[in-house]
């Protein structure tokens, strides 16, 4: 089973929403109160994906904004240094800052995230800032539900996902939930579902789902058969070092194995995941090679310091895969 795409457009994915400023631990194994270096890196979940799928190899353009400051400028120039369309990325005139992630790397189990986002730039980008001429030139739109936790930003989403649909636009929809970003888990289940129910294809991790359908311990039937009443047409669920399930609107469900590693932090994966998960969609891959593609992608960015910086190349995550499965039949 593999999915379409329109093959005439010029840019396999433009990602629209937030790129901010990751600060992660140099030294590990300690406290952040302890923790005096920090090594800068880009970072949010859709840059990141913009990122990932661009070292890949496909084009990839991005829709957001930046503050007009030095990490604004960091920004803009890291991703167009690796391939990112820059030419929707807005500067912001109004003084907002850009959002910083300080991460802990206490150990390979505990990390944790201390976050600014009051008054970012990216919440502020604003409907009239995204142009209908460039979606249309994309195979697929990638949105991050993060994007929707504020206005202007919210209704900037939303008329980009109904411009990719005007438009033959497959929209996939990262769920990217960060909690301290929303007002409630109710406001965030109605937006949530507003726009997965309108996606093509819908990724997140089984606790991401719980939070769309505001319930304590959902399960993927009830999720799934929810969403197929709706435009999705595959569904990725993510359960950890359990693996990934993807369900398609035909009833067949494909399981993704995780690949085990020697974890250095636990953030990064999700990013990393969907960007190489898509890679392998968009270059005609089947689900169940795609779900590989993801997985490995995902081991080999816990396995290193940063989340942008580590994204693979097509080469590596090949190889691994090449060489669990070496490993699966000299087990067996």
């Amino acid at each position: 089973m593999k999915i379409e795409f329109n093959s005439e457009k010029e840019f396999d994915i433009i990602a629209i929403g937030r790129a901010c400023i990751d600060l992660n631990a140099v030294e590990y194994n300690r406290p952040m109160e302890e923790t005096m270096t920090f090594k800068k890196y880009v970072g949010g979940s859709p840059a990141n994906i913009a990122i990932g799928t661009s070292k890949l190899g496909l084009k990839a353009g991005f829709i957001g904004k930046l503050a007009d400051d030095q990490h604004g400028r960091f920004i803009k120039q890291y991703m167009a240094g690796v391939g990112v369309d820059t030419s929707n990325m807005v500067t912001d005139q109004e003084g907002h800052k850009t959002g910083l992630a300080f991460t802990e790397i206490k150990s390979p189990e505990e990390c944790s995230i201390l976050m600014y986002r009051d008054e970012v730039a990216d919440l502020y980008l604003d409907p009239s800032e995204v142009s209908e001429d460039y979606i249309k030139r994309s195979k697929i739109l990638l949105v991050s539900g993060t994007a929707l936790a504020k206005s202007p930003s919210r209704e900037a989403i939303l008329k980009a996902v109904q411009l990719a649909k005007k438009n033959d636009v497959k929209v996939i929809f990262e769920l990217d939930y960060r909690g301290y970003t929303w007002a409630s888990k109710e406001e965030t289940s109605v937006y949530y579902t507003l726009v997965a129910q309108q996606a093509d294809v819908v990724v997140g991790t089984r606790d991401e789902f719980d939070v769309m359908e505001n319930i304590e311990a959902g399960s993927n039937e009830a999720t799934i058969s929810a969403l197929f009443n709706h435009s999705p047409e595959l569904v990725v669920i993510k359960h950890g070092v359990e693996g990934s399930y993807a369900y398609i609107k035909s009833g067949e469900t494909f399981r993704g194995h995780a690949y085990l590693t020697k974890v250095l932090k636990t953030f990064g994966a999700g990013d990393s995941y969907a960007s190489a998960f898509l890679y392998a969609l968009i270059t005609g891959k089947d689900i169940e090679t795609a779900l590989k593609y993801g997985s490995a992608s995902a081991a080999i960015v816990v396995s290193k310091h940063s989340s942008s910086e580590a994204m693979p190349t097509v080469e590596e995550i090949e190889q691994l895969i090449a060489d669990r499965s070496k490993e699966a039949v000299t087990n067996q």
